[in-house]
């Protein structure tokens, strides 16, 4: 955490630093939390793109609009 709190409306007695440490504790549960094996497989999936044992495809803009393109009418259902 930085010390950028003057943007934000405070109390005058409450400590910036305990508001968004108290924030953060208490919102961690509305996020979606991913399970640790899936975290771990993105954790080493991206330390053997680093180390060169995985083939990277790169994606250029011309490929992503007609990506976008192809799925701009599709309606996701929760």
């Amino acid at each position: 955490m930085t010390d950028n709190f003057a943007d934000y409306s405070l109390l005058q007695e409450d400590d910036p630093f305990e508001e968004c440490y108290g924030w953060f504790w208490a919102t961690l549960g509305e996020d979606e939390v991913y399970p640790k094996e899936f975290l771990d497989y993105l954790q080493d999936l991206c330390d053997r793109i680093d180390r060169g044992e995985e083939e990277v495809v790169p994606l250029d803009l011309d490929q992503m609009e007609r990506i976008m393109e192809l799925v701009e009418d599709v309606e996701v259902d929760k």
